[in-house]
């Protein structure tokens, strides 16, 4: 045995040194995770393969440990049987006390109580040993207890836990983790998933014009683990150092100038008492002298950061601040600011578990459970902290009975560290607080803004306030959202309010609600009630009076998970409901009007699937000045709607479903109204009389016949949706409308093509009787989509749509069974849909400029039976035209980035052309020769794919996922491998009956992506493996189930392209490849399994001379495609960088 002494100052030859018993694991576990190990480039000792022959085993572990810098101890159930595993153990855990060597426990299929207690098979071989008398036996017993208490994984191995592929993920990210700590010192693992924020924060250290830094996050998200684990690291680079904890507790027991001058008293060694406010300038000087570093921890006013004399420190000094307040930070000077963030699942969990169980990963009975407190958590350190110490040892049946408590109850212990947060608020931001956490939790900013507004005077401060103070946060989708423990705790606030249920001040939790309605135990303490009504046991009859005392209530939100309606009224027309309501929204609304009240303050008001036949008589002359949100969806006896007087501030009306509703009043005098919904009023015949503030209007599926010429106003009109309607005629007028973006005509029995305005950008007109595009119109157009799918159209003219819509990117034509022509589509069109056209027979296409591909390129002809040949030649042609393009524009553009380019064709047929691609099999593999470089520069390779399959019963193009699997092997042996995958990932809208494809029978796919444009690096062999999964196929079976699909055939055709782009040279390309008499079996790889390479393969040679591969120039090779003799314009200025719409 080498000693501690000596072994110290030996250099770090290995980085992991596993020990195991080989009978248990080397076979399996150990080899697995040694292969994992070695995979990420670490060096690992491991005894077959490290150790030479002749040395003694014993001195060489020795040696082997001590120049390790970390041990992987897996303890299987005979490990204990080995003495020299023993001797191994004792010699790690003496090194871990001695040297701070990093050990980690594998506990496998055993128990780690078990190893900790000398328990179980463990004992039987420790009995054994002292049996013989052994003189170490005492101190592996001791090394052996030892390591049982230390943190690590528990395989268990049972049918429940995770796959041991996933344990050894875990490990070896655990593992490259702990050795990426410079000084490899073993951090507690209580401050698991700190090591990126800890880099960020001594980064930002090192900068020199960052003095002051602050910290800013929640209440126990780990702002004062984080200082101090970064003031421990970076404090022995400064001449002084002090760490003032807790700066806010401290302020509630003794004055500022108190804790100054303890704080700069142990900053300068020197008992300092300063009694007056300024720092006086002697000591001043003394500061300016020194070079510190200090964590000013937890502060709530900026005035605590100053008076502590920051600001007087040397040149060089760093200030560290944590505060739960970003203003605070703000105003207190901070250089820079860091928000501290949740710690992610993977960590959670480890976290959670260090506590739970003192391991790093939950027991396999517990993990379902232990997920659960996990996601309660939300990244929060405390929260893990508190719940897994609380939980530890407990039996499952604890666990699951604290599970439910979770929602219900806030944890004591954290809470009080939350309040304190709460405590600080202003009165405003306490109510703030409340009504979000009881009422408004993921409701859009904008939306609580408004209403809240209405409540409280400086609202929005409020809720930026609250926000900076890390009470609330916005979503990326521009909610408030608040963390779930946050919720917990300002529920229990009100609860805490009063023990009378009555005099509470807000009301979510159904027992309660009911309680107070069924009873009529409501008082003026009541400000808002939220219910689901679902979750009411019993039915409850409502009576009118049942509001009454409740003179406070400005909230009141009914809804149901379900169709339930418990909420029932007795004999009486309507509720008086109290005048300060803000917000009512009431599902299933059981009473016949609004009458008995005065929304005169009312924001919202949503009764969607309500009784009434009307709110109130006009004659009321409500004073609605107020209201901002009206909805009255699926109220089916609804005949009127109410003149709505006054009402100036209202954005939103909806009355979705009202299949009563006869007439509207005139409503241009609503001058705010942005959005009016009346789709499904299918007896509404007039069109509304609207104000020009409107931008999206709904009318599908009423019976209005005519937009009349008053269109014409509606200056803000930006979305008009008239589908299945009984609309036949549009007035000219519409054309005026230069803000309108989509015009949606389907399904209506119009047969005129309409006049639209030239900067419309989507015209659907499926299902509509147009029978042709006119071919010249006033003025040109900015349409971008163009949908006729299912109309009588029987042909469909390039040039005219060119010259019409030349900004066109989607033409749909599916399901136009008259159609019989498609002539000269135009080169930037991005996408084409053409699927179910069963009298297309000729296709045609222009090529103007090799440089107006667009991005994405989807040209489908599915189903399409019809199709000549030359047709189809030509869509060949014209995918490998934009395959060239693609290819050289990412070249060109590989260093900026930029939109990803896909292409994906589709048509009938079960064929994959021999010119366009060489190499082809009968299976979904293939395999192929690239050949040799034999230009003096650089080149890249780019792969162009052609697949045969039967898409029977696949419903759209957008619903399959064709997926590429390839592997480039270089000459000099290595191997690269590659994954790409084609579907288009805008979400499909079925809005139309044409939207469902249903493929029938084979048909050909031809496909490119950029990811398969690759720097050549020697590379003299590819194989690829196709795969093709249908998503939501076959749903009306199974909506859920996604299938694969058999590829049939695949090729594949090869470009050679130079870095300087002066060539592009591809398979097809090359002169005699080969010669004419060769047979279509020799032709087509069939991937026997008794073939030889030379069968299975058909290329060109990879030692073909020059004068074989016959390079062509791209210039000449697009005008043999395009027949354009007019030099190529510069690609860049022109490139158009848009998706399809």
């Amino acid at each position: 045995m080498a000693s501690s002494s000596s072994s110290s100052s030996l250099p770090m030859k290995h980085q992991v040194f596993l020990s195991f018993r080989g009978e248990d694991t080397r076979l399996n576990f150990t080899s697995h995770l040694l292969k994992a190990l070695k995979d990420t480039g670490m060096n690992v000792f491991f005894d077959e393969d490290t150790l030479e022959k002749g040395d003694q085993l014993s001195l060489a572990l020795s040696q082997a440990i001590a120049v390790s810098n970390l041990s992987i101890i897996i303890l299987s159930v005979n490990y204990a049987s080995s003495k020299s595993c023993l001797a191994e153990l004792s010699d790690i855990m003496r090194r871990k006390d001695t040297q701070g060597h990093i050990v980690l426990p594998i506990f496998y299929h055993v128990d780690p109580s078990d190893v900790r207690t000398l328990g179980g098979r463990f004992k039987t071989s420790f009995d054994d040993h002292e049996l013989k008398n052994l003189d170490q036996v005492q101190q592996w017993q001791a090394a052996f207890a030892e390591v049982g208490k230390l943190k690590g994984w528990h395989i268990e191995g049972c049918k429940f836990d995770r796959p041991e592929t996933e344990y050894i993920k875990d490990i070896v990210d655990y593992v490259i983790k702990k050795l990426m700590n410079s000084k490899f010192e073993s951090v507690p693992e209580e401050f698991v998933g700190i090591d990126d924020q800890k880099k960020t924060i001594l980064r930002l250290i090192d900068q020199e014009d960052n003095r002051i830094i602050g910290l800013w996050g929640m209440g126990g998200i780990g702002k004062t683990t984080l200082a101090d684990v970064v003031y421990k690291e970076a404090s022995p680079k400064f001449e002084d150092h002090h760490f003032l904890q807790n700066v806010c507790e401290k302020l509630q027991k003794q004055r500022m100038e108190s804790l100054r001058n303890d704080f700069l008293s142990k900053l300068l060694n020197q008992n300092i008492c300063i009694d007056t406010p300024a720092i006086g300038s002697t000591l001043i000087q003394r500061l300016n002298n020194k070079r510190v570093i200090v964590v000013i921890d937890d502060v709530n006013d900026p005035d605590q950061i100053d008076c502590m004399g920051v600001k007087h420190f040397g040149k060089g000094s760093k200030i560290i601040v944590t505060s739960r307040d970003r203003q605070v930070l703000k105003n207190g000077g901070v250089d820079k600011l860091h928000e501290v963030k949740k710690l992610n699942e993977n960590d959670s969990l480890r976290l959670f578990s260090t506590f739970a169980f003192k391991l790093l990963n939950p027991s396999a009975d517990f993990r379902d459970l232990s997920y659960k407190f996990v996601n309660y958590a939300q990244g929060s350190p405390l929260a893990l902290k508190v719940l897994g110490s609380k939980l530890y040892t407990k039996p499952k049946k604890d666990w699951e009975s604290e599970v439910d408590k979770l929602k219900q109850y806030a944890q004591p212990k954290i809470t009080q560290i939350l309040k304190r947060s709460f405590d600080g608020l202003d009165e405003l931001e306490k109510n703030i607080f409340l009504d979000i956490a009881c009422f408004m939790k993921w409701t859009p900013k904008k939306d609580v803004e408004e209403l809240l507004s209405c409540y409280y005077k400086g609202a929005v401060c409020g809720i930026s306030n609250l926000i900076d103070k890390c009470l609330l946060e916005i979503t990326p989708s521009q909610s408030i959202y608040m963390h779930d423990m946050l919720e917990e705790m300002g529920k229990e606030i009100v609860r805490q309010g009063s023990k009378s249920i009555g005099m509470r001040s807000r009301f979510w939790d159904p027992e309660d609600v009911d309680k107070v309605l069924r009873y009529r135990k409501g008082t003026q303490s009541i400000e808002g009630i939220v219910l689901d009504m679902s979750q009411i046991k019993v039915e409850l009859r409502l009576h009118p009076s049942t509001f009454e005392n409740m003179i406070n209530l400005k909230y009141l939100h009914f809804y149901s998970r379900n169709f339930d309606k418990k909420l029932l009224v007795k004999e009486h027309d309507n509720v008086s409901f109290p005048n300060e309501l803000r917000y009512l929204r009431w599902r299933y609304y059981p009473f016949k009007n609004l009458s008995n009240f005065n929304p005169n303050n009312l924001v919202t008001l949503e009764l969607s699937d309500g009784n009434m036949e009307q709110l109130w008589d006009d004659d009321d002359h409500q004073d609605l000045v107020n209201l901002s949100c009206f909805v009255l969806n699926g109220c089916k006896n609804l005949r009127k709607i109410p003149k709505l007087l006054g009402a100036i501030n209202l954005v939103n009306i909806e009355c979705i479903g009202c299949e009563s509703l006869v007439e509207l009043p005139c409503l241009n005098h609503l001058a705010s109204l942005d959005y009016l919904n009346l789709d499904n009023c299918c007896s509404l015949k007039e069109f509304p009389e609207l104000p020009n503030s409107i931008s999206a209007l709904h009318l599908t599926e009423t019976a209005i016949e005519e937009v009349p010429d008053s269109i014409g106003h509606l200056d803000g009109l930006k979305f008009l949706f008239l589908g299945d309607s009984m609309v036949k005629n549009v007035s000219s007028h519409i054309s005026k409308l230069e803000s309108l973006h989509l015009l949606d005509l389907s399904s209506c029995p119009i047969a005129k093509f309409p006049e639209i305005p030239r900067n419309l950008k989507e015209l659907c007109l499926p299902g509509t009787e147009i029978e042709e595009v006119p071919s010249c119109f006033d003025c040109q157009s900015s349409l971008a989509l163009l949908d006729l799918s299912g109309t009588s159209i029987k042909t469909v003219d390039g040039p005219s749509l060119i010259k019409r819509f030349e900004n066109l990117e989607r033409l749909k034509m599916n399901g136009c069974e008259s159609l019989e022509f498609l002539s000269d589509v135009p080169q930037n069109l991005g996408c084409l849909e053409a699927h179910g056209c069963t009298s297309l027979e000729k296709v045609t296409f222009t090529y103007q400029n090799l440089f107006e591909v667009p991005d994405d390129v989807f040209m489908i002809f599915s189903n399409c039976f019809h199709l000549n040949q030359d047709s189809i030649d030509s869509i060949e042609k014209t995918a490998m035209f934009k395959v060239r393009a693609q290819v050289k524009i990412r070249i060109l553009l590989r260093e900026d980035g930029g939109e990803s380019q896909r292409l994906f064709f589709c048509f009938p047929g079960n064929k994959i052309s021999a010119k366009k691609f060489k190499f082809q099999s009968f299976s979904s593999s293939i395999d192929l020769k690239i050949a040799p470089n034999r230009s003096i520069g650089d080149r890249f390779l780019a792969f162009a794919i052609c697949l045969v399959a039967d898409l029977t019963n696949c419903l759209h193009y957008q619903d399959l996922e064709c997926i590429c699997e390839y592997q480039l092997k270089a000459t000099d042996g290595g191997n690269e491998k590659f994954k790409t995958k084609w579907y288009d990932n805008e979400v499909r809208k079925l809005d139309s009956e044409f939207e469902d494809f249903e493929f029938m029978g084979d048909h050909v796919l031809i496909l490119f992506h950029d990811d398969m444009v690759k720097k050549d690096k020697d590379y003299e062999e590819a194989s690829f493996e196709f795969y093709i999964k249908g998503r939501n196929y076959c749903w009306k079976e199974d909506k859920d189930k996604i299938d694969d699909i058999e590829v049939k055939k695949c090729g594949v055709h090869v470009f050679y392209v130079d870095e300087s782009l002066s060539n592009i040279v591809s398979d097809e390309d090359q002169s005699d490849e080969m010669s004419n008499d060769v047979s279509d079996e020799d032709k087509i790889d069939e991937t026997s399994s008794d073939a030889s390479d030379e069968d299975q393969l058909v290329e060109t040679s990879s030692d073909a001379s020059d004068e074989d591969q016959e390079m062509c120039k791209f210039e000449e090779m697009s005008k043999d495609v395009c027949s354009v003799e007019e030099d190529i314009p510069d690609p860049i200025p022109q490139r158009k960088r848009r998706k399809p719409t």
